[in-house]
């Protein structure tokens, strides 16, 4: 089992390397659609995509985690 410092760490750097990837990604993306973006806004939607992602994330994973226990409660 994961400690749990180990894990912060691991969700930290997920949505890190998230974010980079997500800038650079609109950075080569945007211009291909006609989209002309200045650096900081690229930063500042790539904050509003991360938030939304994380949101995602924590979301699907307290359903999960129901769906989980209602399953193991259900189980024989």
């Amino acid at each position: 089992m994961q400690p749990r410092w180990m894990s912060f760490l691991e969700a930290v750097t997920n949505v890190l390397v998230g974010y980079l990837i997500a800038v650079a990604t609109q950075i080569v993306v945007f211009p291909l659609f006609g989209l002309k973006v200045s650096v900081s806004e690229n930063l500042a939607i790539g904050v509003i995509f991360t938030g939304v992602s994380l949101a995602r994330s924590y979301f699907l994973r307290r359903l999960f985690s129901r769906l989980g226990a209602i399953r193991s409660r259900t189980t024989f």
